[in-house]
């Protein structure tokens, strides 16, 4: 069964964000977009990667009004040392999701089961807690953070013009579609 279109269910964890520890709920995702970004674990080697490449687009996830949330099966504990430890890591401005009970990894469909790690999902999130995006890649695979930031421009666009599509390769300011009969089979 697809995620896409469906609430964010019910969890409580914690995060380590600036500095701090704090609550992370489903209503932590509510009243604006949010990005979530599994990662299989802290301390490995593609996940610095990642979390640098969010660290470095973060400005225009806020300019957006969207809030990234890193997640690992590991603890906000792991997450602080791993923050004050790891240059590219140490970028972070966004909360840094602990999930050692692996209540979120198995909701969002990421958790492997015979290592009790997540697989690299990546799931764009409206200010109502649905999801709407959804992408899952193997481990190996590291994202690109501009291709999330379209695909969170695309949602918005979307939310915000009910009737329109956006097709392939579409960017901010690029022409759209409105679906109807007219265009069938004539694209």
């Amino acid at each position: 069964m697809s995620l896409i279109n469906t609430h964010v269910p019910t969890f409580k964890t914690t995060a380590f964000h600036n500095g701090k520890f704090v609550p992370v709920t489903e209503e932590s995702f509510k009243g604006e977009w949010s990005v979530l970004v599994f990662m299989p674990a802290a301390f490995t080697f593609n996940c610095p990667t990642e979390v640098e490449d969010a660290a470095e687009n973060y400005a225009e996830f806020q300019k957006l009004g969207a809030e990234v949330y890193i997640i690992t099966t590991d603890t906000h504990f792991s997450h602080k040392v791993w923050h004050e430890t790891s240059p590219a890591v140490g970028k972070a401005k966004f909360p840094l999701v602990g999930d050692p009970t692996h209540t979120l990894t198995r909701a969002f469909g990421v958790h492997i089961e015979e290592e009790g790690l997540a697989l690299r999902g990546t799931f764009v999130i409206n200010p109502e807690g649905v999801i709407k995006t959804a992408e899952i890649h193997d481990n190996a695979i590291a994202r690109d953070m501009k291709e999330t930031l379209r695909k969170l421009k695309a949602a918005q666009f979307v939310a915000k013009n009910p009737g329109q599509v956006c097709p392939a390769k579409w960017n901010d300011g690029a022409k759209t579609i409105a679906p109807s009969l007219d265009l069938v089979g004539k694209i």
